[in-house]
C-alpha cells in the first residue's frame, strides 16, 4: 500500500501537536494546585517537620524536616554521618535536592544515612534578614548533632546554588557545626570565570549594578518577587527558554511530558524575599564579591570573619565531603 508521506506528516504533527499542548494545559493546572496547596516542597519522600522557623526567638521562614525512610529501604544505622541538604531560596520553592529517586536525598537514604531536609515558605517573616535565616541553620544543626550522639561524624550539609555560600556563611561563623560541605552549583566568587561566560555578570554591569533589587523591592512594598530571579535565569539562555525545551517536548510529544512536568513543578514556584534579603545577595555577594574578599561583617558589625581563609578551607571541607561518602558506600 502506498501512503502520501504529506499525509503521514501531517496527522503525526496533528498528534504531537495534541499531546503538546495538552501538557502545557497541565502544567497550568498544576501551578494552580501547588499554590492552592501553599507551595509546598516538591519532595519525591516522605518527610515530617521538626523545627518550624517562624516559632523561633529571631525568627524566620525557614524550618527543618526529617526525612522518613520509606518501606523497602535500607533502614537507617545512628551511627553513620547525617546528611543535611539545603535547597536554594533563589526564586523558586524548595526539593529540588529531592524531587527524583536517584537525588542528592534519594542516595543518602540509599546508604543507610540519616537524612534531613532544610525547606522554607513562600513568604518571610517581616523584619527577616539573612543573619535570622544564619542563625535558624545554626540550632538545626545543633539540634540534628543532638539527635545522633552516636554519629561517626558531624552533619554532612550539602548546599545547592544559593544554599551553598549561605552555608559557607554558617561554617565560617560556626564551624563547630557541620562536618563536610558539598557546595552544588554554588559560585563563591561572582566575579571569577572565563571572558564572555555568565551572561548576567554583564547584564548587571551594564543595567548598573544593584538598583535593579532595591527598584522591584520598592514595588513589592518591601517584597521582592522571586518571579524576577526565575526572570533572570531565564534570560541567561533565550534560545532553550524559547525554543529548545519546548521543541522538544514536541519531538518527544510521547515520552517527555512527565519529565517536563515534574521539573516544571519546581521551576514555576515563586517565593519572595524581604529588601533587606535581596539587597544584602546583590551588593554583597553578586556585585561587591565580598565573600571571596573576606569583607562580609559577623553579625555585631565588629569583625569580618568570613574571610578567603575560611572560604578555602570550607571548600576542602566540600571536596573531602565526596570522599567520605565513597567511603561510606563501600
Amino acid at each position: 500500500m502506498v501512503t502520501n508521506p504529506f499525509f503521514d506528516y501531517a496527522v503525526d504533527m496533528a498528534q504531537r501537536s495534541i499531546l503538546f499542548w495538552d501538557t502545557l494545559r497541565e502544567r497550568g493546572n498544576d501551578y494552580l494546585r501547588h499554590n492552592q496547596a501553599g507551595n509546598p516542597p516538591v519532595l519525591k519522600f516522605e518527610h515530617e517537620l521538626l523545627v518550624d522557623g517562624r516559632t523561633l526567638e529571631k525568627p524566620c521562614n525557614y524550618a527543618l524536616m526529617r526525612i522518613v525512610p520509606r518501606q523497602g529501604d535500607r533502614p537507617t544505622e545512628e551511627t553513620l554521618r547525617p546528611f543535611v541538604v539545603v535547597d536554594p531560596r533563589a526564586g523558586h520553592g524548595p526539593g529540588i535536592g529531592g524531587f527524583k529517586e536517584d537525588s542528592e536525598i534519594g542516595n543518602a537514604l540509599a546508604f543507610g544515612h540519616p537524612v534531613y531536609f532544610v525547606t522554607f515558605f513562600p513568604d518571610p517573616v517581616p523584619g527577616q534578614r539573612l543573619v535570622d535565616v544564619m542563625r535558624a541553620e545554626a540550632e538545626f544543626l545543633r539540634l540534628i548533632r543532638e539527635r545522633h550522639p552516636r554519629a561517626t561524624g558531624a552533619p554532612c550539609v550539602i548546599g545547592n546554588c544559593q544554599a551553598g555560600w549561605a552555608i559557607m556563611g554558617l561554617a565560617a561563623l560556626r564551624p563547630d557545626l557541620p562536618g563536610p560541605l558539598v557546595l552544588a552549583g554554588s559560585p563563591l566568587s561572582y566575579w571569577a570565570g572565563a571572558p564572555g561566560l555568565n551572561p548576567m555578570r554583564y547584564t548587571g554591569g551594564l543595567l548598573g549594578g544593584s538598583w535593579l533589587a532595591h527598584f522591584a523591592s520598592d514595588l513589592g512594598n518591601g517584597r521582592f518577587d522571586g518571579a524576577s530571579l526565575v526572570s533572570n535565569f531565564e534570560s541567561m539562555s533565550p534560545g532553550n527558554t524559547w525554543w529548545s525545551k519546548y521543541y522538544n517536548l514536541l519531538d518527544k510529544a510521547d515520552t517527555e511530558p512527565d519529565r517536563f512536568l515534574e521539573f516544571e513543578r519546581w521551576w514555576g514556584g515563586y517565593f519572595l524575599m524581604n529588601r533587606e534579603e535581596i539587597t544584602a545577595i546583590v551588593d554583597q555577594l553578586f556585585v561587591g564579591n565580598k565573600l571571596a574578599r573576606g569583607e562580609i561583617a559577623s553579625a555585631d558589625g565588629a569583625s569580618a570573619l568570613i574571610c578567603a581563609t575560611s572560604v578555602r578551607q570550607s571548600a576542602s571541607s566540600a571536596r573531602g565531603a565526596t570522599t567520605s561518602h565513597r567511603r561510606s558506600r563501600r
